[in-house]
């Protein structure tokens, strides 16, 4: 957070809380970080720009046996599909009375600053979330705006459909709502992923590793029990003495903003991390929190006004599989 304050408070009835508040909301943003989902489940970059465009190219094609001192093949590769992906401008404020200042009313300006720090952080929460919740739709409308939520190929970023810019493969899906979840569901889950090709067919080499779901017991207690076991490597649920495929295997997200969005049935989603983080879900930091407070002509109090700017945008559904149960 970057803080600043206009010439004249420190002289006005306001100048002594100037520190504590910007102290309080400090606290209150580490606070939010250490809660927040966002850097596990996006590739989060830093932009100095107004936009990044997310473009790739498509196979360079295999290595060829040329003989003793053969020649280097030539093989020809085009620009696949291409995604910019551009932040926005987002605002809030709140605001300090005299009448407070004079009654000496802490707790007051402390409540004002929390609720103003967990509507920062609400906001980012739960517009990130929405990229997933509503990964079935080309689209999804946030704040009465409404957002791209398609990849590269200009499909959502779950889709039964997505297509080769080459022609070198068939369609590709990454969404189902055939499979509520379960430890046989995961693995059908896991080997389609790792079947995902390249727009010439080639296989991508997709190793899923995270699992996220929704803050709902019933769930957690699925995924538990697929995924972590006691050391007794039994397939869970069962008596048999086979083993466990997935025995601490996954890394698991879970997310209280996909609760407040979830339908009847839990949505659950399936990550190749790694991959993610090369052109997956794409979140851009353009402008950290800035605060600036001053006087207000008109009423005499102080307002803090709250800036930043920041965007998503799905860019590859590869790293991807969401199973949205109907």
């Amino acid at each position: 957070m970057i803080f600043s304050k206009a010439s004249g408070l420190n002289d006005s009835v306001y100048g002594k809380s100037q520190d504590p508040i910007r102290f309080f909301l400090e606290k209150e943003e580490e606070g939010y970080l250490k809660g927040s989902q966002i850097d596990k489940i996006f590739n989060v970059i830093n932009s100095d720009k107004y936009g990044e465009k997310f473009s790739e190219m498509t196979s360079k094609g295999d290595f060829q046996p040329v003989g003793e001192g053969g020649a280097y093949p030539r093989t020809s590769q085009q620009v696949g599909y291409e995604r910019l992906v551009e932040p926005d401008e987002w605002k809030n404020s709140f605001e300090v009375t005299e009448t407070m200042i004079e009654d000496a009313k802490m707790l007051d300006i402390k409540s004002q600053g929390s609720d103003f720090m967990l509507s920062y952080a609400r906001t980012r929460e739960k517009f990130a979330a929405m990229f997933l919740q509503y990964g079935n739709a080309a689209t999804f409308t946030f704040k009465e705006k409404v957002y791209n939520n398609s990849c590269r190929d200009s499909l959502a970023l779950l889709s039964t459909a997505h297509t080769s810019k080459t022609g070198g493969t068939g369609n590709q899906g990454n969404y189902s709502t055939a499979y509520v979840f379960s430890y046989d569901n995961l693995c059908l889950v896991e080997e389609v992923m790792q079947k995902f090709t390249d727009h010439d067919g080639n296989l991508l080499n997709i190793q899923p590793d995270t699992i996220v779901i929704p803050n709902n017991a019933a769930i957690k207690k699925l995924v538990a029990d697929a995924v972590f076991t006691t050391g007794d490597g039994k397939k869970p649920g069962t008596t048999d003495a086979g083993f466990n495929f997935h025995d601490n295997r996954w890394n698991v997200v879970v997310w209280n903003q996909l609760s407040k969005l979830a339908a009847a049935n839990d949505p659950w989603f399936v990550c190749d991390s790694k991959r993610n983080q090369i052109d997956g879900l794409i979140w851009i930091d353009r402008v950290p929190l800035k605060v600036r407070s001053w006087l207000d002509d008109e009423t005499g109090n102080n307002v803090f006004g709250g800036r930043s700017r920041f965007g998503g945008a799905p860019v590859n559904w590869t790293s991807w599989y969401g199973c949205v149960p109907a």
